[in-house]
């Protein structure tokens, strides 16, 4: 397909933000509704975006999206999680930090605090914190991922099970409305269970995208999870299960 300049614009609107609305972008082009949702329809037809109520997302599926893509999407949300979270984060701590962009995020945040100890299976992460000289860096070893830089398998999931530490801090692929955290890569998905079982405390970070996506391996249930940060409001029965497990919220706004 073809894509038109206005429909190229669409398509990157949606991959730096995960989602966009027919009202929104009929006045950003001065267009009528009917042409933004012909639009939509054409980008969902050749497999670029799936069509939600009121616009569009990017096309889930059993693939995760491609790690540079990722990390433009949502990128100032993920910059005011990752500060949210790190602003909660005391000197003299130790963390786990997984894979993943808002993980990364994180760590950027991270860069001066003292007297850190952080395990990672992310070498983007351990190159971020390589900058702050009083964090001790420890990276859990096993076979490489080359497409975003993570450590997964068997050694992996050795390596953390070496560690307690006070507080993990995970990333998902997607968070469904009845509170599952899902992702794609089973070997990825056991290391983040072995991460929050050696852990005294657990907080997720996740921006708002992630509510509109699917992923076809479970992790665990929200309501294993002390803390969820993300940048906005959750659907009310989310909110409402939250209360229920006594996972506090926290809207990072950016």
């Amino acid at each position: 397909m073809a894509l038109s300049f206005r429909q190229s614009e669409i398509l990157d609107i949606a991959r730096a933000e995960g989602r966009v609305g027919v009202d929104d972008l009929a006045e950003r082009f001065g267009v009528t509704l009917q042409t933004i949702r012909r639009d939509l329809t054409e980008l969902a037809d050749a497999g670029k975006l799936d069509r939600v109520h009121g616009g569009a997302v990017l096309r889930a599926g059993v693939a995760n999206i491609g790690y540079e893509e990722r990390r433009l999407i949502n990128a100032e949300a993920k910059a005011a999680i990752g500060q949210a979270c790190a602003a909660a984060i005391p000197d003299n701590s130790s963390l786990f930090l997984n894979i993943g962009t808002t993980t990364e995020a994180v760590a950027r945040a991270l860069l001066k605090h003292r007297n850190l100890t952080v395990v990672t299976n992310n070498m983007n992460i351990a190159n971020i914190l390589a900058a702050n000289e009083s964090c001790d860096v420890i990276v859990a070893g096993g076979v490489l991922r080359r497409s975003d830089g993570g450590l997964v398998g068997d050694l992996t999931t050795e390596a953390i099970a070496h560690f307690k530490v006070d507080l993990a801090i995970i990333g998902t692929s997607a968070l469904d409305a009845e509170g599952d955290l899902l992702d794609y890569d089973p070997q990825e998905v056991r290391v983040s269970r072995a991460i929050l079982r050696q852990a005294r405390e657990s907080c997720l970070v996740a921006d708002a995208s992630k509510l509109t996506r699917s992923a076809p391996v479970r992790i665990v249930s929200l309501s294993e999870i002390g803390t969820l940060v993300t940048d906005r409001p959750l659907p009310p029965g989310l909110a409402s299960r939250c209360r229920e497990w006594g996972t506090r919220a926290v809207i990072a706004t950016p």
